[in-house]
């Protein structure tokens, strides 16, 4: 049996506060044969990409088993579903009409779908190192509102552009695995305005309710010593305000713009795109970090080489404890976060929702990840106590997936997923949600 961990009861959320989960089209959909292939076809059928040598060809099946995943988000008593549509599968003759279905399926339901329209599924001939694959990305979106738009809740252009950035260009660790280093900075910048232009075509399109999904954490340094200082000051500069000042203040972090291609003249024009209003900012938040001066060698970190070259170090986290992941269990992080983005942000700052959060553990009696999320779910009321504007809380994930370069060895879901027969199984966590929403009344 299913042991129940007891807990306080959770403080109450304001009316309309949006209850939801996330998934990700590569992660969970499948069905690979009747879709044109994206880059992360490319990067899994490349020996050693992947540690367990897996691809998402199959993945959970969601594609033929939508139904039955429907009928676990309706039982678990979610508000809201956030997916993502795969721009290949789009690409592809039919593809649409499984999102129509997939839509319809939500709305018969009574859960709102959210839909994220690029979560990393770049098309195989397509390139963000090229500006003219921003405008094809609008083209895809109005596509897409148009289709879908009458149904569709929220919208969400971009998942996390800095990991896609990072990992998939400067480290080559994602797909399409390059190791660019710094020289990866234009896919940053033709993402971001590939963002300005996708919410145009939505609003041209008459939708509504748009955002952004962007990873952010708090960046704290090793030591009070000025070089630590430093370098975590650079690295905030690289994976949080890079992505979030261009949206909400209209410009980059200084010394930015001369790295990117069309300097600063070029890129002032598209500031004016890339800052169009949104309706809300998504944040997705696992955990803070800490960094250093550069030490002179190769770090390993959270499964990541990190080349001595950088102009910073990431160190470890001590005194929490650590998903299987390797990540550092932090909720207070979260309150932190949100505060700092009041502070920086002010007026700016839409309404927040907070589009991803979730941790990796193995098991079906998953007390560690029930633990986890009430801890970040009290961190969250807490942070909104203080006076943070959110409007809404997605658990990463729905179900247990291919985790990228991981495969299929970490496992986020409140379901798990037998990878061999493909059965559902909620987990402990998929039950203690269930009665935190029940409790809403």
């Amino acid at each position: 049996m299913i042991r129940r961990m007891a807990t306080n009861p959770i403080s109450p959320f304001p009316a309309g506060f949006l209850w939801g989960v996330s998934t990700s089209a590569h992660q969970i959909e499948g069905a690979a044969d009747v879709r044109e292939p994206s880059v992360w076809d490319a990067f899994t059928a490349e020996p050693g990409r992947v540690k367990d040598g897996s691809t998402a060809a199959v993945a959970c099946d969601h594609y033929h088993r939508y139904r039955e995943d429907v009928a676990l988000l309706a039982d678990l008593g979610v508000d809201a579903y956030r997916f993502s549509v795969s721009w290949p599968r789009v690409n592809s003759p039919g593809g649409l009409g499984f999102y129509d279905r997939l839509v319809d399926e939500l709305c018969a339901a009574g859960v709102r779908p959210v839909v994220t329209l690029f979560h990393w599924d770049l098309p195989v001939t397509l390139d963000w190192l090229e500006r003219d694959t921003a405008f094809r990305f609008a083209e895809y979106v109005s596509v897409v509102a148009e289709r879908l738009g009458d149904r569709v809740a929220k919208w969400i252009t971009l998942n996390e552009p800095a990991e896609h950035t990072l990992l998939g260009h400067a480290l080559g660790v994602h797909a399409p695995g390059r190791e660019l280093m710094f020289d990866a900075l234009p896919v940053a910048h033709h993402q971001l305005l590939a963002h300005g232009l996708a919410v145009r075509a939505l609003r041209a399109a008459g939708a509504g309710d748009i955002g952004i999904a962007n990873s952010h954490a708090p960046v704290r340094p090793a030591s009070g010593g000025p070089e630590d200082v430093a370098a975590a000051e650079f690295y905030d500069i690289l994976l949080n305000r890079l992505f979030s000042d261009p949206l909400l203040l209209g410009r980059y972090p200084d010394g930015i713009e001369a790295l990117l291609p069309g300097g600063p003249e070029g890129v002032e024009s598209d500031l004016k795109v890339i800052s169009e209003p949104l309706d809300w900012y998504g944040i997705n938040y696992y955990a803070p970090s800490r960094v250093g001066a550069p030490q002179g060698e190769d770090i390993e970190f959270s499964g990541l080489s990190l080349p001595a070259e950088l102009p910073f170090s990431v160190r470890e986290i001590e005194g929490h404890p650590v998903t299987d992941f390797g990540w550092p269990v932090v909720p207070e992080a979260l309150t932190e976060l949100l505060a700092g983005f009041g502070e920086r942000y002010g007026d700016r700052l839409p309404p927040v929702v907070i589009t991803e959060n979730g941790c990796s553990y193995e098991g079906i009696d998953d007390q560690e990840r029930i633990a986890y999320l009430d801890g970040h779910i009290r961190a969250l009321h807490r942070a909104m106590e203080a006076g943070a504007d959110v409007r809404g809380y997605f658990v990463w994930s729905l179900l247990d997936n291919f985790e990228w370069a991981e495969g299929y060895a970490r496992r986020f879901g409140l379901v798990h997923v037998d990878y061999t027969t493909l059965k559902r199984t909620p987990k402990a966590s998929y039950a203690w949600l269930r009665d935190l929403l029940r409790a809403r009344g």
